[in-house]
């Protein structure tokens, strides 16, 4: 599985931007997830919002919570992240990560995606 992340940029506080993952290769199953992690400078990666492959689960981190939605086409066989009134720390490279069998306590654990995507940049400013 491959996996190929666009849409970054730059973008100015309050603004919205759209990111995509498209996946080549099959992510099927009622355990696959595809999520989101960003990794600011300096800063650890963290978990940022997740979906399974019917669309029917999402699970998202408090930080953007409101904010931020993730959705799947399952006939392009890609998950986007809709990102509005963006904020300065929400600067990162997002990072778009698949799992064949990922278990619901392991949602937002990276570890438990074993497909990852090269990254996209979304900077955001103040």
């Amino acid at each position: 599985v491959q996996l190929v992340e666009s849409g970054g940029g730059l973008v100015q506080a309050g603004g919205s931007l759209k990111v995509s993952c498209a996946a080549s290769g099959p992510i099927y199953g009622t355990s696959a997830m595809v999520g989101w992690f960003r990794q600011a400078p300096g800063k650890e990666r963290e978990f940022v919002a997740t979906i399974n492959w019917s669309g029917a689960m999402t699970s998202y981190a408090d930080s953007v919570k409101g904010r931020f939605t993730i959705s799947v086409n399952v006939a392009k066989n890609t998950v986007y992240l809709q990102m509005n009134s963006l904020k300065p720390e929400d600067t990162a490279v997002y990072y778009c990560a698949a799992g064949q069998y990922v278990t619901a306590p392991a949602i937002r654990t990276s570890a438990a995606y074993g497909y990852w995507g090269q990254g996209t940049q979304v900077t955001v400013s103040s």
